[in-house]
């Protein structure tokens, strides 16, 4: 999809994010205790809390985590509040970063993104400056293994997506955010899911340098390893050779 950017890919190869397996569980629970408190705790009448206990199937997650944060957000089991939030800025090259996060203290949480990018050669930004630049779309990732990729691009078309990017052995297959769920069921009969989420897409891409991209991507696993961020987002556009040493 023009103007995304290559950090998913990177993040997913190189498994920067999450990369403690602990880490990613704990990131899951915030999702599904958050999505049960707003909208509920049964999946079949909560289309976020259904996203995300899905998302914490494909990762693996036990099921008794997956109970015990619905749970919590029902009251049922001691657990704290936790408040969302979404914080915006710049980073090298002028590339737009947006950084969700789950916090039960957000004043706490602001100080240390702000200084993340800070220190990584970025700068805070005020609320909804870069944020227009981001669009949601459901991504389903599919892995090719000993499949045609585009065969597997063809089917996904057929099943609704908007558009579809092979990367590789993977297929990554970006939809409509109120598809995702039915285009996911037409594939997951044929082929292996490996996650299905909402995510926001750039609309459009900045091109960096070689010495702000390598800047940039460090920028990017710093604010992935903060324990209260969900998410980070940008519009950076990565030179192939840096993509492939960082990966490396």
């Amino acid at each position: 999809m023009s103007g995304h950017s290559k950090w998913s890919q990177i993040k997913r190869q190189k498994g920067v994010t999450d990369a403690r397996r602990g880490q990613l569980f704990t990131r899951l629970a915030r999702e599904i205790t958050v999505a049960a408190r707003q909208g509920g705790g049964d999946p079949e009448t909560n289309p976020r809390l259904r996203l995300a206990v899905q998302r914490a199937r494909d990762h693996n997650m036990p099921l008794e985590n997956i109970e015990r944060a619905i749970k919590r957000a029902l009251g049922q089991s001691d657990g704290f509040n936790l408040t969302e939030a979404a914080f915006e800025g710049y980073g090298p090259g002028g590339a737009a970063i947006l950084v969700q996060v789950l916090t039960d203290n957000r004043n706490r949480t602001l100080a240390q993104v702000r200084n993340a990018l800070s220190r990584g050669g970025g700068s805070m930004g005020e609320s909804g400056c870069v944020s227009w630049l981001f669009e949601q779309k459901g991504i389903i990732v599919m892995e090719a293994e000993e499949m045609d990729t585009e065969d597997m691009a063809l089917a996904a078309i057929d099943a609704g997506a908007e558009d579809v990017k092979i990367e590789g052995n993977t297929v990554e297959v970006y939809t409509k955010p109120e598809d995702l769920e039915a285009v996911r069921e037409a594939l997951e009969q044929s082929f292996t899911i490996s996650s299905a989420e909402l995510s926001l897409i750039s609309k459009t891409a900045v091109k960096l340098e070689d010495k702000a991209a390598i800047q940039a991507l460090r920028l990017l696993e710093r604010l992935e390893e903060l324990d209260e961020v969900q998410h980070v987002f940008t519009n950076a556009d990565f030179p192939n050779d840096v993509v492939q040493s960082y990966r490396g």
